[in-house]
């Protein structure tokens, strides 16, 4: 199975953990994003692997092409000095190296195209986190959101708003009775004093008259020198 179709089934199964354990998006994101960074230090790996395997394999190539080489140089010298054998022997020896280089160069090739899938591969998923870790910043901050959101109607899903409209409506009234107490009270003060005022002048109009009265009522005394009170209003 290949990187991504792995990496596909960690994010599957981290999504369905998250809907069907109701877990924190949170820290869900976090592990996804932290298995696809292991992930790439694994492919990583295997580049660097597939790399020296591949450097390993073009020296061995080269390495067979130049015994090869020599053992051509050898026949030649041994056909050189009538020493046929010798020079046949020579050829055989060549002839194997140059299959040895031959099917290391076949392996190089293949290598070749391992080691170019691989590169391909691993700046694929190098792409990927960027684009996962900005997206988890944004479902993270989303996340957040939904969850103060949440609480928020929450809270204000506890609240009866009957019956706090009610008690503001209670209070109200209660104030409104209170302010409404205050002024009668203050008018009926205004009242008593206002009326304290009218008896007080009651009592002297009262007061001269009956002294009028007394004046008149003496012997001696002119009635029509008595001074009677100014009649009141």
């Amino acid at each position: 199975m290949g990187i991504f179709d792995r990496i596909t089934r960690v994010v599957r199964a981290n999504v369905n953990n998250l809907v069907g354990n109701a877990e924190d998006p949170e820290k869900v994101l976090e592990q996804t994003v932290a298995d696809m960074q292991e992930d790439l230090v694994q492919l990583r790996q295997a580049v660097a692997s597939a790399i020296a395997t591949q450097k390993r394999t073009e020296r061995q190539a080269n390495q067979a092409d130049s015994t090869a080489q020599e053992w051509y140089n050898r026949a030649q010298m041994a056909l050189n000095q009538g020493n046929e054998i010798l020079a046949r022997e020579a050829l055989t020896k060549r002839k194997s190296y140059q299959e040895t280089a031959t099917a290391l160069k076949s392996q190089l090739e293949q290598q070749s195209t391992i080691v170019s899938r691989l590169k391909k591969d691993m700046q694929t998923l190098e792409a990927k986190i960027g684009e996962l870790k900005t997206k988890k910043d944004m479902y993270i901050a989303r996340a957040r959101s939904a969850q103060a959101s949440q609480r928020l109607n929450e809270m204000l899903g506890g609240v009866d708003a009957t019956s706090s409209l009610s008690a503001f409506e209670r209070m109200e009234e209660k104030v409104l009775q209170l302010e409404a107490q205050s002024e009668a009270i203050a008018e009926l003060g205004g009242d008593d004093l206002q009326k304290q005022f009218n008896s007080l002048e009651a009592s002297n109009d009262i007061d001269a008259e009956l002294a009028a009265m007394k004046a008149q009522a003496l012997p001696g005394s002119n009635p029509s020198q008595a001074k009677l009170p100014p009649p009141t209003n």
